[in-house]
Parts: C-alpha cells; structure tokens; sequence
C-alpha cells in the first residue's frame, strides 16, 4: 500500500510564508467520527488563497507526519456528490491523520484548479461523452492547474519538512519534492468506488498514474 519516494534532485524552497491565526476546532462528520484539529491560517501564501493547515492527534512530536493536501470539493466534501471521491477521501484522512498525528491541508483548488462553475461545466461535458481531463480541456483549461506550492509553504511554517503523503496522485509527491519537503513515503488511500464515480477513476488511474486498484470496476 506504499511508496517510497526519493528526495528531488534539485529543489527550489518557496518564499516564507508565516502563521496569521491557531483555534482549536471540534469537528464531527456526517457518519458520527469526531476528532479535534487545531487550525491555521497563513500569511505571504503564494496564490493569496486563504488554504488552511488542520493538525490532527499528536502532529507536533511526529518525527515523519502523516500529510493530506487535499483539494477543495464542495459539491464532494459538503454536498456528497456521488461523482468524485473527495468527500470519503477527507473523511478518512481525518481519521487516519489523527491515529498517527499530521497535518490536513485544505487546499481552495476547486475543480483541480479551474473553480467551482467551471467544475461544474466540466461535469456538463463529461455526461456528453468527455473523461474528466479531456472537458477541462475543452473549456481552454489545463488537465490539472493545481500549484503545491501554498502546501509546501503552510508545512515549512509549521516547521513540517519530512513528511509521509496520503496520496494516490504521484504529482502531489513529485511537486512537494521539488519545493524542499521531503517526502519519504507515499501511502494510498482507500479506493471509494460506486457506480458513478468509476469512469472518472479510471480516467485518474490511466491518464495521471494515480494508484488506485479498481478491479471490478465497470
């Protein structure tokens, strides 16, 4: 269920960014898991997008955190949308983090990027026939227009420079590197498969090397 990952060749550490404000936050989900974060807003952010750091369990002593950047989902991680597997992937990521200590970083890239309208008329194209690259494509936007270098500045300023990554996407890995957190293992999430949520899956597992085992998949 792991990888492990090599520190980058070269890196290029991005300008400090430094602690705005820390609160204590309870937080419960819709299936009854509570846990407490301690949250963090930033200043000097690269893009000026107000992302959040969430420290779960014991994040401080953790000599190798445990890190999810994860990337802003409304329709998934608020409205449950069946189409994508944001919302179980943040669910679980709480937990886990939590057991092990880490930090959750809420990442404002709604739609891999391209925004919350233009999400949505991806949407629109994929029920055409398009896979989820290909309509953000053809709405003139990149495949993937997300930047981690806001991640990579909140874990410098927690003073989070070696990290474990709960991730199945190998670009998350391979732009942290670059930005000079260590990451010396990739660990996979779980797979939360349904029957509308499939193709575009399979799209992320085949076009962008995602490791996600979707045997039985449709």
């Amino acid at each position: 269920m792991t990888m492990t990952i090599g520190q980058a060749a070269a890196q290029v550490r991005p300008p400090a960014a430094r602690i705005r404000t820390r609160v204590t936050v309870p937080l419960e989900f819709p299936d009854g898991y509570r846990t407490t974060a301690e949250v963090f807003t930033f200043i000097g952010l690269a893009d000026g997008r107000e992302h959040l750091a969430l420290g779960l369990g014991d994040w401080q002593n953790a000599t190798n955190p445990l890190v999810r950047p994860h990337s802003e989902c409304l329709t998934g991680d608020v409205f449950g949308s069946q189409r994508c597997d944001c919302g179980p992937q943040l669910r679980e990521a709480a937990e886990r983090i939590t057991e092990t200590g880490g930090v959750l970083l809420y990442l404002r890239q709604e739609g891999r990027g391209i925004g919350l309208y233009a999400k949505l008329d991806a949407y629109a194209l994929q029920d055409t026939g398009l896979d989820t690259y290909e309509a953000n494509l053809a709405l003139g936007h990149a495949e993937d227009e997300r930047d981690y270098t806001p991640a990579a500045q909140m874990l410098h300023a927690l003073g989070v420079d070696r990290i474990r990554l709960l991730s199945n996407n190998p670009d998350k890995a391979g732009q942290l590197g670059d930005l000079g957190v260590e990451v010396t293992e990739q660990i996979r999430t779980g797979v939360h498969l349904s029957a509308a949520n499939a193709r575009y899956l399979a799209a992320k597992r085949d076009h962008t090397a995602h490791t996600l085992d979707l045997t039985g998949a449709a």
